[in-house]
This record gives structure tokens, sequence and C-alpha cells, in this order.
């Protein structure tokens, strides 16, 4: 299954085909226009991407589980309220202290870039910006594609708990194609920004309904394939004694190195997704045919991957004098 009117050949070649002077192409209507390389552009910060991409390099060099991280905060930061690095700010009552966004991680680490990038190009880059180029770049050290990412974004004034409306891990798969198109994606963008769990771990207590109680019938997911059930439930306890931490499960038993990888799609196929909205894929029409191509393709699914992520970034961006470029990521500025 190919994007309806261009075919896929590399995210470039795809920009010009389908018309490069708009530089949000293929981003949902409602997304104000960003352009490649805006800082060199606009003579502001024009080595930003060099900066951050030696931050993430050196960080990563550390610390594998990086990427995971960034890209679960980037995606919480846009399909809540959009692209506007809200989830960063700090405060009572704001998106990073729903319990919804429990467990995100990897603010400290977007602070050691926003600092660096400060002290070359003091108050030129926006924590938005910034946020896009380390998922991306994380991405590529994991093995994952190359982007051009589109700049020009500011930082969001305001954050509200309120907002955030991320769904259940064992969302129906009929809710979560409505959820992802209301933000103005469609079924392709959700088939593979899913595939985002390639890598990344989870909370044993996203997947107990499955494990234990499946749409409330005392029994575990009949669709699960009994070695995978097995496994989950001895990592995954129905109970935790008192005191005893929720544990902390591979989305990607296959991916302990947190690899950009196609496995996910694989084991999607043979009944062994750990999250139930991933095992949904599946089951789902076209997206059936999507986790076909993507376990089969691993450059069909890099691809596709490189173009939903750049889709979801340019998702309610501010430019211009409609937001700012903090200081600090996590405090509006004075």
């Amino acid at each position: 299954m190919m994007r309806e009117g261009c075919v896929f050949l590399s995210l470039v070649v795809l920009l010009t085909l389908c018309g490069v002077k708009v530089a949000a192409v293929g981003l949902p209507s409602e997304s104000a226009p960003l352009i490649r390389h805006y800082y060199k552009v606009h003579n502001t910060c024009a080595n930003v991407e060099p900066f951050v991409r030696q931050q993430v390099k050196a960080f990563m060099e550390k610390d594998k589980t990086i990427a995971p991280k960034v890209v679960k905060l980037l995606y919480a930061d846009c399909m809540v309220n959009g692209c506007d690095a809200s989830i960063l700010l700090d405060g009572p009552n704001t998106e990073k202290t729903s319990p919804k966004n429990r467990g995100l991680a990897a603010f400290a680490f977007i602070d050691i870039v926003k600092k660096v990038i400060e002290q070359r190009c003091p108050r030129a880059v926006s924590c938005a910006d910034i946020l896009n180029i380390v998922a991306r770049d994380a991405i590529y050290f994991s093995g994952g594609p190359s982007y051009p990412v589109f700049l020009g974004r500011r930082d969001g004034l305001k954050s509200d708990a309120a907002w955030v409306d991320l769904p259940s891990p064992s969302i129906s798969w009929e809710s979560a194609l409505a959820y992802f198109t209301s933000k103005g994606l469609n079924v392709q963008d959700m088939a593979t920004l899913l595939g985002g769990h390639m890598m990344g771990r989870t909370r044993c207590s996203s997947i107990l309904d499955r494990l234990y109680d499946f749409n409330k019938t005392g029994k575990a997911d009949p669709t699960m394939e009994p070695t995978t059930l097995s496994y989950l439930q001895k990592q995954c306890p129905k109970k935790v004694k008192l005191g005893q931490p929720n544990p902390l499960i591979n989305l990607n038993p296959e991916n302990p190195t947190h690899k950009f990888t196609n496995s996910y799609y694989k084991r999607a196929l043979a009944n062994k997704a750990v999250l139930g909205v991933d095992q949904q894929l599946r089951y789902g029409g076209d997206t059936y045919e999507l986790t076909d191509q993507y376990a089969n393709s691993l450059a069909d699914f890099k691809g596709e991957f490189a173009f939903s992520m750049s889709r979801m970034g340019g998702l309610k961006v501010l430019t211009g004098s409609s937001g700012q470029i903090r200081k600090d990521c996590r405090v509006v500025n004075k």
C-alpha cells in the first residue's frame, strides 16, 4: 500500500515530486508551513542540526534507550495539542503531570541539548524544533532512516493536563483509527507510527487485561500466541507484592537493544504483539496489508516511517508571533 498520489522513493524525492515549495507537503491542512534549513535561511543558527546530532550521538553511545524515549516524548507532544513543546513545561496540572503521560522520560536530555544550542545561538531555536530534530537523529543512530526535518516551529505558552487524550494500550482498532483521523492523520500513519513500538518498554499494568481479564472475561486474550502469553505472564504476575514496583517489559522482546527493526510487524502477524492495539493491526483491514508489507520489507517501513514522522511533526504547529522561543524548555519566558 503506497501513499495516494506519490510513489515513495525517499522523503526528499517524494517532496520534490509532490511540490517542494510547500514545505509541509503531506501534512494536515491545518498545519502552518515549515521549511528546511529554517535557521540557516534566517541566519539565526545555521548549524543547529549538526550541533544536535553531535549531542544525540554522544549520549546514545552511553544509553541506547534514548531513541524510544524521545520518540514517545514527541508523540505525546504532537498528538495531544500539536507540536509546540507543551509536554516539556513544568508545573501543576500540565500535560507532563497527566497519569496518561506517566513514564515519559528524556526530559533531562532535552535540557542538555537546549543548553548547548543556547550557548551557540541564544534565543534562536525553539524547544519544539529541537525535540523533532532529536527524535529524527535518535532514530537514525538506532539504524532507522535519516529524513529532512522541516523547521520554524514556535513553543506554546501553556500546557494543560486536561488536554491529554492519549488512548489506552488496549484501545480497539476502530477507536484507534478514529483517534488518529481526529488529529488529521490517516490509517497508514496509524499503522506506521505504531511501529515505534519496535523498541522501548512498557509497564506490566498496560497489558494485565490481555493476560488475565480480556474484555472482562476473566481469561487471557485468545488471539495471543501461547508461548508469548506464557512468557508475558511470567514477566507480569497478576498481582505484585505490596511495595513491589510495577515491572517494566520490552515492547518487542526480540529487540532488547532498541534497534530500528521491522520485527514488530512480524510479531504482530504471528499474534505475538505485546500491546493490544499493536495486535489489532493483524485484524484491521488496510492495516493487515501494511503490516504484511512492512514485515516483508524493512526498506518500505523505513521510508514510510520517515514520512509519517514528518507528518506528525507538522500537527498544529505555532509559527511567527503565535508562539515564542523558550530560553528554558521547562518554563515560559517572562
